[in-house]
């Protein structure tokens, strides 16, 4: 066996050499009267063969708005079942759909707005206490392509009503130009510096990753998925939709955002066999104080991502909530967004403490990223990503597009990264997240692993500060249990003797939250502002190094 740290996805099943729009139809054909999506809140309930239908209708009213092939369409809206019906009917008639953040405000909205160069905006009147429709009527006179804007809730039944103005035969001679190749949905990145960017990607792209996920959670027609992940991020509208799409199974959308009550009530109700979340999420379940109250007993399977997953909560969720075969998905926006995941009936120690192996026809190797030159399995290093999964572009972006994407194809991916002897990944973080105290190079996720071993301890990140004399500092922000009291002095003699004594905190924080984004991804840069400042450690920052 080679001792390098690369290693390719071998499968006997092949691509899809179609776009979406081919694929759904042919999952029509196969199970019209499957459910297809579900949205509880909004009392929705639809079969393939309806939900076919109604993305028909869709797309001839966007026809007859003139939207073309290659055009930017905008959705601005949290989950709710018009989200999924613009995905595919805009897929169907070769649109480019653009997703919008729904925790954006003006100045980001003009943003992508122009940047993206979208033509029509669909989006939701409000959500939560952002008023959209008075936003996007600030925003509006500052968007250069920007023609129309339909509200949900306000507009869908009149624009709707334009459908009749379009034939049979006009939509089938659009649908028969799409190529699998071209591009179909572009999703912006919230990078810590600078602008987003838009990350283009093809049908190819997420049709194939949505349908080798779903191979991979044995999914077929008879699964209900729960999806309170955002679909605007490739979670809920790729591993999420197209999962489900691509095999037969039903979308089962339980709010218009996460709530961990109304998740569990949805699997409840809805006899659901698969449930997806990052780890705050199904922490956040498990920690209801009713959580005993919800029969669960249906679910089989379901994905973790979007962050590390603590082995702790991963052993939970197979235990308390009936999901021995849940699956750990790693990837990004980037790459469609899943590269490798865990295999249903791998060993227990690889389920919980790795992200699984390389996902069906793709590459993974893991380079030293100073030199490029390929580590041995073993040794930490960035892990790059080949394959059909590797977006197009960022849109109108090409110097961004070339800092990520090497002349061989090759995604960049920023992550640290391990591969063992049989070709398992474990993610030790983000190779600007290492923590470089006194010169020794420590990953913080190993010092939360050991932490999140406390009985009092729900949940736990490890930040890197400046330091005078070490360069940086280790800092923990911890979130207890409920009820629980711990003290600094506690915790530090918990860690005496247990790890190494470079890799103890110097610094504790008690929090009953962390700063996050919309998609419940720790935003440690906020975390590490925030300390910095109540430490009084502004001076530090302005110290040069070499």
């Amino acid at each position: 066996m080679t001792s390098i740290a690369y290693v390719s996805g071998p499968s006997d099943i092949p691509l899809l050499g179609e776009t979406i729009g081919q694929n759904l139809k042919r999952t029509v054909e196969k199970f019209p009267h499957n459910i297809a999506l579900v949205s509880l809140q909004q009392e929705y309930s639809v079969t393939y063969k309806e939900f076919w239908e109604q993305t028909t209708e869709l797309a001839k009213s966007l026809l007859a708005l003139g939207i073309q092939q290659g055009d930017r369409v905008g959705i601005w809206s949290p989950n709710r079942y018009e989200w999924v019906l613009m995905q595919y009917a805009t897929a169907r008639i070769g649109v480019i759909l653009v997703n919008i953040n729904p925790a954006y405000r003006s100045s980001e909205l003009i943003y992508v707005l122009n940047q993206s160069g979208t033509k029509l905006l669909i989006s939701a009147l409000q959500f939560k206490t952002s008023d959209y429709k008075k936003i996007v009527k600030k925003s509006e006179k500052y968007c250069k392509k920007l023609e129309q804007t339909f509200y949900l809730d306000q507009d869908w039944e009149k624009m709707l009503a334009l459908a009749s103005s379009v034939s049979d035969d006009t939509l089938a001679q659009v649908e028969a130009r799409v190529q699998f190749d071209d591009p179909v949905n572009i999703q912006y990145t919230s990078g810590t510096t600078g602008f987003p960017k838009g990350v283009t990607l093809s049908h190819h792209n997420i049709l194939n990753n949505g349908y080798f996920i779903g191979k991979r959670l044995y999914y077929t027609e008879k699964d209900k998925v729960c999806i309170p992940v955002p679909f605007y991020h490739c979670f809920g509208m790729v591993i999420g939709n197209l999962a489900c799409t691509t095999s037969g199974a039903a979308m089962v959308i339980p709010a218009e955002s996460f709530d961990p009550k109304l998740t569990l009530e949805a699997v409840e109700k809805e006899q659901c066999t698969s449930l997806y979340g990052v780890p705050t999420m199904f922490i956040a379940e498990l920690q209801l104080t009713d959580f005993d109250s919800f029969d669960l007993t249906s679910l089989r399977t379901g994905v973790m991502a979007g962050s590390p997953c603590p082995v702790e909560v991963m052993k939970q969720v197979q235990s308390k909530m009936y999901m021995k075969e849940v699956s750990i998905c790693y990837g990004m926006t980037e790459t469609s967004p899943v590269s490798t995941q865990t295999v249903i009936g791998a060993p227990l120690e690889k389920q919980v403490s790795t992200v699984g192996t390389v996902q069906d026809h793709l590459e993974i190797k893991i380079i030293d990223p100073e030199t490029g030159e390929i580590m041995q399995r073993g040794e930490a290093g960035e892990l790059c990503t080949r394959g059909y999964s590797v977006m197009l572009k960022y849109w109108e972006n090409p110097e961004a597009t070339h800092q990520v994407l090497d002349d061989a194809g090759w995604m960049h991916t920023g992550d640290l990264a391990v591969m063992d002897k049989e070709g398992y990944i474990n993610i030790a973080g983000r190779i600007k997240d290492v923590i470089i105290r006194g010169g020794e190079n420590i990953s913080p996720r190993e010092i939360e692993e050991f932490l999140y071993t406390h009985d009092l301890i729900e949940d736990v990140q490890i930040i890197g500060i400046p330091h005078e004399k070490y360069g940086e500092e280790i800092m923990a922000w911890i979130k207890l249990k409920t009820n629980a009291e711990l003290s600094q002095e506690e915790l530090m003699l918990f860690c005496k003797d247990q790890i190494a004594h470079y890799k103890v905190p110097k610094f504790w924080k008690f929090v009953d939250s962390f700063p996050m984004t919309i998609t419940g991804k720790i935003r440690k840069v906020e975390m590490r502002e925030i300390s910095i400042k109540e430490l009084g450690l502004e001076d530090l920052l302005k110290i040069k190094t070499s």
